[in-house]
């Protein structure tokens, strides 16, 4: 008996699971999450790759690490040997911006796309209630049988 009542709660708890992992939004979002990792890659090339050498050039400078490997100083400054690097700083900012730029778009154009699809369907339903209330009109207009043939009878009866 223990053992049917664990067995169902177990079968429950996968049905919840299942509704909840399968609904439209959590798919949404794990789609989202995965295009945006891998946008998140593109914008920081272009941020490491374009911005940075371009603030390197105004604010800093280029060094070559033990490597070999361009270092884009970028503007910083030392002080009592601490430095701040404040064009790395400009980098992630211009990075952040981009990104909000671009999931503002995605955003917008996205609510574009359902309220398009929701316009129809409430196209759809006016057009059923308005078809819904002709038909009313349409019965409410014609007179009740039974006082038709009343008045039918009425009028035989006036011609005797």
């Amino acid at each position: 008996m223990a053992k049917e009542k664990k067995t169902r709660e177990k079968s429950k708890f996968l049905k919840e699971f299942k509704e909840f992992a399968l609904k439209g939004n959590v798919m949404s979002l794990a789609v989202g999450v995965i295009i945006g990792g891998a946008f998140q890659s593109i914008v920081s090339s272009l941020t490491e790759n374009l911005i940075k050498p371009l603030i390197a050039v105004f604010t800093g400078g280029v060094k070559l690490d033990d490597a070999g490997n361009p270092q884009y100083i970028g503007g910083a400054f030392t002080i009592r040997g601490v430095e701040f690097n404040y064009g790395a700083f400009l980098s992630a900012v211009i990075n952040f911006i981009i990104m909000a730029l671009i999931l503002f778009l995605l955003v917008k154009a996205m609510n574009k796309v359902l309220s398009l699809g929701h316009k129809k369907e409430r196209e759809e339903a006016e057009r059923k209630k308005a078809e819904e209330e002709a038909k009313k009109a349409e019965e409410a207009a014609k007179p009740d049988p039974h006082i038709v043939l009343l008045t039918e009878i009425r009028d035989l009866l006036k011609k005797d």
